[in-house]
């Protein structure tokens, strides 16, 4: 039921890591196990996954940091957190910086893959964009088929120019982080990765030009935001 989801756990403890690992496997998902939350950051930027799993107290970068920079990137991935912790206050953090659910440790395997079918149903509900057709300005943006289209004229792109217009798509009017855009697309934050990174997104502006409301705007000091002009 679940072949082709990929699943990012990060989980500190080996024991639990593992038994997550095998269930979910057996399950169906495709699996990214990461001890600490550098590894899971690491992974995030390294592969696709469909949704995070991401336990709060880890070493190196807890699961509330590992969140607020993968939110800075993808506003609409989902995220579970996994806490020994049952306080009030650590359940408003975790929806604050955009969980979209949070379980309790002790929990019953049965509990947790209920939440993640569930975490995942809604999430791809919500963003079918017939998933990956794009409405920006007078622009038609398909991921899928790496076109972008204003009336009969039909643009074709290449891979890295749909990545890119992908992101600042899906983040739509959301600044996009520099450094992860680099890690998640280039694989890289090289000073030459991120020259290239500057010269495709001045393709895109160029690209995008014969609608003056939509513009790609730089943040100085953090990233870019797609948005548009309501005129």
């Amino acid at each position: 039921m679940n072949l082709g989801i990929k699943l990012l756990v990060a989980e500190d403890d080996p024991n639990l890591g593992n038994i997550l690992k095998v269930f979910l496997t057996q399950k169906g998902y495709t699996v990214f196990l990461a001890i600490d939350g550098q590894m899971a950051l690491d992974y995030y930027h390294q592969t696709e996954v469909d949704a995070c799993i991401l336990d709060v107290m880890m070493p190196i970068k807890d699961g509330f940091t590992v969140a607020k920079e993968i939110r800075r990137l993808d506003k609409r991935i989902p995220i579970l957190f996994l806490t020994a912790k049952n306080l009030e206050a650590d359940k408003l953090k975790g929806f604050s910086i955009g969980a979209d659910d949070y379980i309790t440790k002790p929990f019953s395997m049965d509990e947790l893959l209920a939440r993640i079918n569930a975490t995942i149903r809604r999430s791809f509900d919500e963003n079918k964009p017939e998933n990956n057709i794009f409405t920006i300005g007078k622009f038609t943006f398909d991921y899928n088929h790496q076109t972008l289209s204003l009336g009969d004229a039909v643009r074709n792109l290449t891979t890295k120019e749909s990545e890119l217009l992908r992101l600042f798509a899906i983040n739509y009017n959301q600044v996009v982080d520099r450094s992860s855009t680099l890690q998640r697309i280039w694989k890289d934050d090289s000073y030459f990765a991120a020259r290239s990174m500057d010269v495709y997104i001045t393709k895109l502006r160029k690209y995008l030009k014969d609608d003056p409301s939509v513009n790609i705007v730089n943040i100085h000091g953090v990233g870019f935001k797609l948005t548009q002009n309501e005129n």
